[in-house]
């Protein structure tokens, strides 16, 4: 059993609490720190007076000093683009090739586009350009390009986008839905499939490669051409290739040909400043599948 030291005069009154024969006493707490208490509180409230604190409907009160941490941010922003005013106004008025020539203007694109990409197209090509085939995110880094892959063509799929209701001036093509809207029977379209599978690889039914190649002549060679190797202009793949925007094996082949592909890029033009299209134009342009 612990033994409890018996209570001696002159010890301080106890706050009531008794735990196991212990009592509590009700010592007052030291000065300095009642002192540094109070202190906090006082300039919890001047700072909340001084600077932006107590929540309103719509946003925080001002505070006296009307200081914004936005605002600031704000500054910093303009205070780089006056920096780089120049040096944006030389990369929109020179000619998309001509950029390359220039070394300066080139290192300052890549890195602006590096900037731009990084916050604009990382969501959906990843952060390395690589993409997501499952998502039918293009593969920057290859030279397989639907519409093209000189700087120019990627400076227009850039700013007016592909499918997209952002511009009237947007990139555009759809592929029929052959199953969906009833324009091929079943059996047609697994011998469509099996037949573009021959084109790159090996079908999933060899006896069915033949028929194919009649289904594909009569339906989709006025977009993919007759050998298969498609019109990066009009946006039909080359489907001999292996590379394949939504997967290439024969569940996701059926899918495409039975219910179309619809992706969609959004337009930039608008949204970004012509000097900051240019340089991711000319960023993807140098990552290594560029043209």
């Amino acid at each position: 059993m612990s033994h409890i030291p018996p209570k001696q005069e002159g010890d301080p009154e106890t706050t009531g609490h008794s735990w196991d024969g212990i009592e509590e006493f009700n010592n007052p707490l030291p000065r300095w720190w009642l002192w540094a208490f109070y202190a906090t509180i006082v300039w919890g409230i001047g700072y909340s007076i001084a600077y932006p604190a107590w929540p309103g409907i719509s946003k925080a009160t001002a505070g006296v000093l009307g200081y914004s941490t936005r605002a600031e941010v704000a500054e910093e922003i303009a205070a780089v683009d006056q920096a780089n005013a120049a040096i944006n106004a030389r990369l929109e008025s020179v000619e998309l090739t001509a950029i390359a020539e220039d070394p300066e203007l080139l290192n300052y694109a890549g890195n602006a586009g590096a900037a731009v990409f990084r916050t604009w197209c990382a969501q959906c090509h990843g952060s390395g350009a690589a993409g997501a085939q499952a998502s039918g995110y293009p593969n920057l880094l290859d030279d397989d390009w639907l519409w093209g892959g000189d700087i120019a063509a990627i400076h227009e799929t850039v700013s007016y986008g592909i499918r997209t209701e952002d511009h009237p001036d947007t990139r555009f093509s759809m592929m029929p839905a052959f199953g969906r809207d009833d324009l091929l029977e079943r059996e047609q379209i697994s011998q469509v499939t099996n037949y573009v599978m021959s084109l790159s690889g090996t079908p999933r039914d060899a006896d069915e490669v033949a028929a194919g190649a009649e289904v594909f002549a009569e339906n989709c060679a006025a977009c993919h051409a007759e050998d298969g190797t498609g019109d990066r202009m009009q946006g039909a793949p080359d489907l001999t290739d292996a590379i394949w925007l939504y997967g290439g094996d024969y569940e996701r082949l059926v899918e495409a040909v039975h219910g179309s592909r619809y992706g969609v890029m959004p337009a930039w033009q608008g949204r970004l400043s012509e000097a900051q299209i240019r340089a991711v134009s000319a960023y993807v342009h140098g990552l290594g599948g560029g043209e």
